[in-house]
């Protein structure tokens, strides 16, 4: 998630929000700024509202090198950043690998 900071005074310690369908007001009660945060969700690279949801395994260490699926999460896919891994989704149907392996590296 990305890091939410105030813009008027740049603190993250003293905001509060109410969520109001797909908008959260915000409020921070440092310096009065209050401003809305929108929850559509979009391309991270080219800001496309017109992304595609897909299960993302995350993995650990259950023992050595051997990895287990602890949890699934969703990401948001863009159809065209993120190519590739739509097409692996839909070819499988199973959930995306972790984008980092906790493994690697170990012998």
């Amino acid at each position: 998630m990305d890091e939410l900071i105030c813009p008027g005074c740049q603190s993250d310690e003293h905001l509060s929000g109410e969520r109001d369908g797909e908008v959260i007001h915000i409020t921070c009660s440092a310096c009065d700024v209050s401003w809305d945060r929108d929850l559509t969700p979009r391309c991270k690279t080219c800001g496309n509202e017109d992304v595609r949801s897909a299960a993302q395994a995350v993995w650990e260490k259950s023992r050595g090198t051997q990895l287990s699926i602890v949890s699934v999460h969703t990401v948001h896919l863009c159809p065209d950043c993120d190519a590739d891994k739509l097409d692996r989704v839909r070819e499988s149907n199973t959930p995306l690998p972790p984008d980092d392996n906790p493994a690697a590296g170990m012998r």
